[in-house]
């Protein structure tokens, strides 16, 4: 009997548990450890049987599968160790949920007698507020919409990656024609601003796609508006109830025009679900979950080999929040001073900013913020943060890419996952790594490096999720972030605060201030 199969009667549960813990699959498993070394690596098939306990793996595989979880080899063969790793937090995604109490007061029949009057009220349009109700259902179902996936895979059979000429060829498959046009940037008006746009492409219904001659020259681009006008065709039968492609709209469609009428009917709502469908269809097909997700494991989840494949760095970095085993992720594109035109919380990270109201006190310290007012070293970057939201500290790297759209205004993407689930999954006390970053980026002002015990646990943790920009950012320092600079939790509040204006006090502030004083006895 060799000495692994007498000390490992729990290696292959405990290889499962961790495996799946990770959101791994045996095939995603065996192809990370190839990636590691191809002569020990395990086949599927093989990985199966060390699991049911029917295989023993040898040193030297052990070895490698140590290395891919970031574990000591004796801590497979360690019987006296709890192999059931303690379950990770689990944020929401989103943003906080409110009780919906008193239950008369949120009837249905009151809430829609109210919400139109809301909408009207604060000057929201019908748009934003869909788009608002459609990223909440996105958030809650972490992004899972499987019949939209299916749909995605039936029309490109699941090849990766489709060529302009493979989209072309779909577009005839289903009987659409396209049109070309020559249209130069104009400003255009949405909402309270005017923005330099660019219509792009759309549908004419029954069948006619009209693309803008520009996107000839940029074929990432026109894959995916016409990944778009296919998913129309499929999903709704080219009715023509799609928005247009324009850039430089926010809350992901495009400029409103010259409408400027606030409350809300039941189209708003049918064309932003209408559009958000379409969109999800066309990442889906442009990326099929399965070889997308292959990819990312190959480029460590880089954004830049995208380009190779003729994909945008959205479509890369919005898909990779899907398809990762890991669920914890968030992405912002955010067009100056501001604006939001897409977001997703998979991990509930507080938004320091939105489209409704401009915030008077953003936090500067937001990676995207950042970028959007000047790109701090070139184009991209990654970031490891500290967000201090009231009482509770959160940890989180993001990659951020500072682009420009067709119509060539700057924005800014970022894509970023919270790191303390994974580092509780990895057998390590995230609120002690947490801790100790935020106590040095406080003794520094707001900016640190990175203590030792956190760099080599996060090193590991990155080398788990098999995610390269996290490495990257911990060559730079830490910087503690907050919702608000009002409540910057730094020694010296930071920039965002000083040009904030001064408010009145707020009875709350007076109240505090009265009950925080000692009251003498009566004599």
């Amino acid at each position: 009997m060799t000495p692994l199969l007498r000390k490992g009667h729990f290696l292959g549960a405990k290889l499962r548990s961790i495996r799946k813990r990770n959101g791994l699959t045996l095939e995603e498993l065996s192809s990370r450890c190839i990636q590691r070394d191809a002569a020990h690596a395990p086949s599927v098939s093989y990985l199966s049987m060390i699991e049911s306990g029917k295989r023993a793996p040898s040193s030297e595989m052990l070895e490698l599968l140590a290395q891919v979880f970031q574990r000591d080899p004796a801590w497979f063969l360690d019987e006296s160790a709890d192999f059931e790793l303690p379950a990770p937090a689990t944020p929401s995604g989103g943003a906080a949920k409110v009780p919906l109490e008193p239950a008369f007061l949120f009837s249905k029949d009151v809430l829609q007698a109210a919400i139109p009057e809301l909408l009207a009220q604060t000057g929201t349009s019908g748009r934003q507020f869909a788009h608002l109700l459609i990223r909440s259902h996105q958030e809650m179902s972490r992004n899972d919409f499987p019949d939209l996936e299916r749909a995605a895979d039936g029309v490109g059979e699941r090849r990766f990656p489709l060529s302009v000429e493979d989209l072309q060829r779909l577009c005839r498959r289903h009987g659409l024609e396209i049109r070309w046009f020559d249209r130069k940037p104009l400003l255009a008006r949405d909402k309270d601003r005017e923005v330099r746009s660019m219509v792009r492409s759309f549908f004419e219904p029954p069948r006619v796609i009209y693309a803008n001659r520009a996107l000839q020259s940029d074929p990432a681009r026109l894959k995916f508006d016409l990944a778009a006008h296919i998913a129309h065709k499929v999903l709704h039968g080219g009715d023509g109830l799609k928005s247009a492609h324009a850039t430089g709209g926010e809350m992901g469609g495009s400029p409103e025009g010259g409408s400027d009428t606030a409350g809300m009917n039941a189209q708003d709502v049918l064309h932003a679900w209408r559009d958000f469908e379409c969109s999800f269809f066309a990442g889906a097909l442009l990326a099929p979950r399965v070889p997308f997700r292959r990819f990312l494991a190959r480029e460590r989840y880089r954004v830049e080999p995208g380009t190779r494949l003729e994909l945008t760095p959205a479509v890369i970095m919005r898909r990779m929040t899907k398809v990762s085993p890991y669920p914890y992720w968030h992405f912002f594109d955010a067009y100056p001073p501001g604006y939001l035109r897409a977001v997703y919380r998979g991990n509930g990270i507080p938004l320091p900013w939105g489209n409704l109201a401009q915030v008077s006190d953003p936090c500067p310290n937001w990676a995207v913020f950042r970028m959007i007012d000047a790109p701090p070293r070139g184009d991209k970057g990654s970031q490891i943060s500290v967000l201090s939201d009231g009482d509770r500290s959160l940890l989180y790297c993001c990659h951020s890419h500072r682009v420009k759209d067709m119509a060539g205004n700057p924005h800014v993407l970022s894509v970023g996952v919270d790191l303390a689930p994974a580092l509780d999954a990895n057998g390590v006390a995230s609120r002690d790594v947490i801790d100790s970053i935020f106590a040095e980026c406080v003794h520094r002002r707001g900016e640190g490096r990175i203590p030792k015990f956190a760099t080599e646990a996060l090193v590991a943790v990155a080398n788990v999720l098999n995610i390269a920009w996290i490495e990257d950012a911990l060559q730079q320092t830490a910087r503690i972030i907050c919702p608000r600079s009002s409540r910057c939790p730094r020694p010296e509040r930071c920039e965002g605060a000083k040009a904030r204006p001064s408010r009145a006090r707020e009875i709350d502030d007076v109240k505090e201030e009265i009950l925080g004083k000692e009251i003498p006895s009566p004599a």
